[in-house]
């Protein structure tokens, strides 16, 4: 059984030129259910049924492994079978109908308004201030992933006419507006340094990488006192966040994130939903709770 999970690795590698860590991930997996599966008895791939692999999925489950990682555990069992069933090695592909665990939607983590002020307020006049203090500017004003922030160039912005030109997922560019906020902290970051094709640079003049924007932006968040654990797209959520709650309008949210398709952008409305929850429960005198 081994031999022709190695055989299949082989053949992803080869014939469908997967990544390396794609193919550790197949393996892995297909690895895990071979344990299982010998501890079960099983020792042909003939003799594999629906029933092991549901069996299968509940062992994962009483280990509490997420949903999301089972559901990837069968999707490549359902390939090497199928890969098997293509080859004549195998009658039929049992994993089309083992049963498949729903993914809780977890909701994106995201700040409040006043904490990201907070982190935005610039402490010196240091260019390496300015220039974090502009990266926050414009990842919270654009709403931008950190890739597509550090890949920036210098003329990808348009000052006088306010908007920023941004090469997102697939290379798919667009243009999105940036607030006065972001341009003016732009501006005075653009003063402290010698021109550079790359927007945001390193003090080596080179472009700044994405864990470098990651390190200041945690190390920003310890400064003022936030005690979560903060990172780059959770000032792409709080953009969304603040952007849907004042527009109520999901296709402006969808053009502006650079969301494909606008079940990506819904989660968002969630988020608002919890906002209006949190404010209904302060608020509303019916929501209030009465002692006995």
């Amino acid at each position: 059984m081994n031999k022709q999970i190695v055989a299949f690795i082989q053949y992803l590698k080869v014939e469908r030129n997967y990544a390396h860590n794609t193919q550790q991930a197949y393996s892995r997996d297909l690895n895990r259910l071979l344990v299982f599966l010998q501890k079960e008895g099983v020792d042909t791939w003939d003799h594999l049924q629906t029933d092991h692999l549901n069996l299968f999925v509940m062992n994962m489950r009483h280990k509490e492994i997420s949903g999301r990682t089972i559901r990837r555990h069968l999707s490549s069992i359902r390939s090497f079978l199928t890969y098997l069933v293509d080859r004549d090695l195998l009658k039929s592909n049992c994993a089309i109908s083992a049963h498949t665990p729903k993914i809780d939607k977890n909701l994106p983590k995201t700040l409040d308004y006043e904490q990201i002020l907070q982190m935005i307020a610039p402490t010196s006049d240091k260019w390496s201030e300015l220039r974090d203090v502009a990266i926050l500017e414009v990842i919270y004003s654009c709403g931008l992933r950190v890739s597509e922030l550090v890949n920036l160039d210098s003329n990808d912005i348009d000052m006088n006419e306010g908007f920023i030109s941004v090469t997102g997922k697939g290379s798919k560019m667009r243009h999105t507006p940036i607030g006065d906020s972001a341009k003016k902290s732009i501006a005075l970051y653009l003063q402290k340094i010698a021109r550079n094709n790359a927007l945001f640079i390193n003090k080596n003049n080179g472009r700044i990488s994405a864990r470098s924007v990651q390190n200041m932006i945690k190390k920003r968040a310890n400064n003022v006192g936030i005690k979560i654990n903060v990172y780059p797209h959770m000032l792409r959520h709080a953009a969304a966040t603040h952007f849907l709650q004042s527009s109520h309008d999901l296709r402006s949210v969808q053009e502006f994130l650079g969301h494909k398709s606008i079940k990506s952008t819904q989660v968002y409305t969630h988020l608002d939903f919890l906002e209006l929850s949190k404010v209904y429960d302060k608020c509303h005198p019916r929501a209030k709770k009465t002692s006995s």
